[in-house]
């Protein structure tokens, strides 16, 4: 049997960064990999400040801050390019949310400025006429987030031992890998997605299934992330929807999104839903049309029961922690996430109180049990 101060289970973007948080502050961690790709290896990496939910805004600014003082270290594999986000407005109600976004993001210092019609017509060339006007969010970024990942396992040093192994069962202070092997640990951190609830054996998340498609590299430049302000109440709508989002690649390809799916967890793409995305993506940029794809794809966010990510003690198994249900912020809140996981299991202050985000708020029962 193998030891140590602590246990991450998972090995994407938030356990990776978990891990490399704790082993930065003095503790003895082992990161169990699975090797699988999962949300981080399917997702965008688009580095946003959202603005939906109070806490989501606390959160995802405060992390954004934490990327801007990493980024000067990423290797250049990870891609990063500050290209802001550029927020479309179609008509006079998407401009009234626009201006209630930048209120909103102005409470939390993160700069934002409204666009005319001509201002973005100007930013972004290749956008169809008509457009109302939008909100500029310049400090935005886009992130490579699997090499990203494997850059905070890296720079953690040798306080991090690395094991490609699976978690079969937590029998705390224990987990019992699939190999057969033994760790144990004071603080198991669960940061394993999807697999939490088969693991825990308790349901915490639910699947949410989206769709990318990608376009070959010779593809007319665009110069921001571009999203629909509509974005929000698609994101949050129940059911199955739509909703326009293009990243530029560093590579000169276009990354073309996106869609939603509850409780889907079937691979295969959709093709029909796939050709709703695609069109959407016309209706806001027409020369998409004229390009090539050359792949899509499918992945998986794991959502919490009310839409905010459960990061801290579990509520009545001690000595395990949960760093889950970061829905399509996982990469953007990262970060946050392990500066506010390393806190509360170090009994350490915070910049940012995290009762919003521990899970006993789901189920408060357990929490006293």
């Amino acid at each position: 049997m193998t030891s140590g101060d602590v246990i991450v289970i998972g090995a994407g973007i938030i356990g990776a960064a978990c891990a490399w948080r704790l082993a930065k502050r003095g503790l003895q961690v082992t990161l169990i990999d699975d090797s699988q790709p999962g949300a981080t290896a399917a997702g965008m990496g688009h580095l946003v400040c959202m603005d939906d939910d109070p806490a989501e805004l606390t959160l995802s600014a405060w992390s954004l801050r934490l990327w801007h003082e990493l980024t000067p270290q990423l290797p250049d594999d990870c891609a990063w390019r500050g290209c802001g986000t550029l927020w479309l407005a179609e008509n006079d109600a998407d401009m009234a949310v626009a201006h209630e976004k930048q209120r909103r993001m102005a409470a939390r210092q993160t700069r934002s400025g409204l666009q005319t019609a001509a201002q973005v017509a100007q930013r972004e060339p290749l956008l169809r006429t008509g457009l109302a006007g939008g909100l500029w969010v310049p400090d935005d970024s886009i992130v490579y987030a699997p090499n990203a990942a494997r850059w905070f396992i890296a720079d953690a040093g040798e306080r991090l031992t690395h094991l490609h192994d699976s978690a079969r069962a937590i029998e705390e202070p224990v987990v019992l890998l699939h190999s057969g092997k033994r760790v144990q640990a004071a603080a198991i951190v669960v940061a394993c997605g999807l697999g939490a609830n088969t693991l825990l054996e308790e349901n915490w998340l639910r699947a949410k299934k989206g769709q990318l498609a990608i376009t070959d590299r010779n593809s007319p430049p665009v110069h921001h992330q571009l999203v629909e302000l509509g974005y929000g109440a698609s994101a949050h709508a129940g059911g199955t929807s739509v909703a326009f989002n293009v990243q530029p690649r560093p590579t000169g390809q276009l990354l073309i999104g996106s869609s939603r799916e509850f409780d889907n967890t079937d691979r295969a793409l959709d093709l029909p839903l796939l050709g709703t995305m695609l069109a959407r993506a016309r209706h806001f940029l027409p020369s998409i049309a004229d390009l090539t794809i050359i792949r899509c794809w499918s992945g998986y966010r794991a959502a919490s029961l009310d839409g905010n990510p459960l990061i801290g003690p579990h509520p009545s198994r001690r000595g395990v922690w949960l760093a889950l249900g970061h829905e399509g912020l996982g990469v953007t809140t990262a970060p946050a996430t392990a500066h506010l996981l390393a806190a509360q299991l170090l009994e350490e202050p915070s910049p940012v109180a995290p009762d919003a985000w521990l899970p006993a708020r789901l189920f408060p029962e357990e929490a006293t049990a």
